[in-house]
């Protein structure tokens, strides 16, 4: 059964390759190639607003369409879309085929709005901008009447009116640069008073290179006052033109990148209103060509070729800094070096006349008469401080020297007539007088207290050893031996004791 099987297909191939040996040989079919875009519709632009439609429209559109539209308002005014009644787009769920696409902003990627198909018309589209991104797509199959939208631009509540409801015209701002490189500065504004401080900013910068050349920008410094408020203050790249078909880039965030541009032109807008003076930026442009590099050219090492003096200069004008590697520091010129044939002229005039100078006044000094000088002595002389004396009531100090003699008598009769003066007093009190006792005896005796042999004190006739000192003499007596004591005392010291060292006899009065 097998075998029969096994017969029977080889059967059927023998006759299938028969049969293709007779038929001629067909040359292969060229390979089919997409269909072109069509014509996208109508598009008519004024300065006020402006109206689209589908291709062909009333009439069907036409099979894979790809139309994109972008609407760009003046400063602080939005874009307003109304679509007629006469709208019909392939339907199919969530618009997976034939679409309208709108999206609030300028680029593909911007926030969508919706899609739009079937029969129902949308109606009014209002954006939030000043910017809008249209896209009208169809497929292959089942193509329908199309859409016409007449678009606006109504002013932006969100920015303040004058009376009148006018808004603040905008001055025109318009900078051109051109060169191997270039500085673009928002304070440029200000310098050249394009724009007063308190007027809106919407100033361009045009960029022109040389044919065939490219654009490169990079941004040194950023910053917009209102950040993710597009609407309030931005910076905006165009690859060609400022037509809105051309905006290659626009930054309101709080970070901005460098952009290559592939056209010989490039324009840099920015926008600020009335509450966004402080935004600024700086931006760093250089002009590059595609390699083969020139010989008057460097190599950036990233399809860049610059010009050879952009290298070394100090700032970085590739991508990556290949142009300021590599580089040997520059020393700065010395002191003679930086001075000019001026400087050196000023500065030797000034120095032969302040040498002609010197040696007169060299000659004049020499020449004139020597005066004698004479050298006064000082009114006062430096003496050294000395310590005031130290006495109980009248003391006598000397600290070199010993004291006179005849003054160290008198202190010894002195003390002797003190001590006499004191016993008789103590005999009184105590009611002994008359008595001989050791004290009165021991009163008698005069002595210096040195070491030296005590000698008596010479008294007169009426306090002599013999005589009773208690309480008979004559007091008035005691009184005149005493006044003449002290006289002779201050005679002899003369105001001199008082001067020396240490104590060498002490009288008590």
């Amino acid at each position: 059964m097998r075998g029969a099987w096994v017969l029977l297909l080889l059967i059927e191939e023998g006759f299938a390759l028969a049969q293709k040996t007779k038929e001629p040989q067909k040359a292969p079919e060229p390979a089919k190639t997409p269909p072109k875009l069509g014509h996208c519709g109508t598009w008519t632009r004024n300065p006020d607003g402006g109206e689209f439609s589908s291709p062909n429209y009333p009439n069907t559109y036409p099979p894979n369409q790809e139309c994109v539209f972008i609407l760009e308002a003046y400063p602080r005014k939005r874009i307003e879309l109304v679509f007629d009644e006469l709208y019909y787009i392939e339907s199919s769920f969530e618009c997976r085929f034939d679409n309208i696409e709108i999206r609030d902003g300028p680029f593909v990627f911007s926030p969508l709005i919706n899609r739009f198909c079937g029969a129902q018309s949308p109606g009014v589209v209002t954006s939030s901008g000043r910017f809008m991104w249209i896209k009208f797509t169809s497929d292959e199959e089942l193509e329908g009447l199309g859409f016409r939208v007449t678009y606006t631009f109504p002013i932006d509540p969100d920015f303040h009116l004058h009376v009148g409801g006018l808004l603040n015209p905008i001055p025109d701002c318009q900078f051109e640069m051109s060169g191997a490189e270039g500085l673009i500065r928002s304070s440029q504004v200000e310098e050249e008073n394009k724009v007063k401080l308190d007027e809106a900013v919407d100033c361009i910068w045009i960029i022109r290179a040389p044919p065939k050349s490219k654009i490169y920008l990079r941004f040194l410094d950023y910053q917009m006052e209102n950040t993710n408020e597009c609407k309030k203050n931005f910076v905006a790249v165009y690859d060609g033109s400022s037509a809105i078909e051309d905006l290659k880039a626009k930054f309101c965030s709080t970070v901005a990148t460098d952009i290559m541009l592939d056209s010989e032109v490039g324009v840099v807008r920015m926008w600020a209103d009335e509450g966004s003076r402080l935004s600024r930026f700086r931006m760093l442009f250089t002009t590059f060509a595609e390699p083969p590099c020139s010989p008057s050219a460097f190599f950036c090492h990233n399809n860049m070729c610059i010009n050879s003096s952009l290298v070394c200069n100090g700032v970085q004008n590739c991508v990556f800094p290949w142009d300021e590697s590599n580089c040997k520091e520059k020393k700065s010129r010395g002191f003679f070096q930086q001075m000019s044939r001026t400087h050196v002229t000023v500065i030797c005039a000034s120095t032969g006349v302040v040498a002609l100078l010197l040696s007169i006044s060299i000659v004049v000094q020499l020449r004139q008469p020597r005066k004698k000088v004479l050298v006064r002595r000082p009114l006062f002389t430096r003496q050294e401080p000395q310590e005031p004396p130290h006495y109980e009531l009248f003391s006598l100090q000397g600290r070199e020297r010993h004291p006179p003699p005849d003054l160290a008598e008198l202190a010894e009769e002195l003390e002797a007539f003190q001590k006499l003066r004191r016993s008789s007093s103590r005999c009184v009190r105590e009611h002994h007088c008359g008595v001989d006792t050791p004290t009165r005896q021991s009163s008698l005796e005069l002595g210096s207290g040195r070491g030296r042999k005590a000698r008596p004190a010479r008294l007169s006739s009426a306090h002599s050893l013999g005589e009773e000192p208690c309480g008979h003499g004559d007091d008035s007596d005691e009184e005149e031996q005493m006044r003449a004591l002290q006289h002779r005392v201050m005679e002899k010291v003369g105001g001199e004791g008082f001067a020396h060292g240490r104590r060498s006899a002490s009288i008590d009065f």
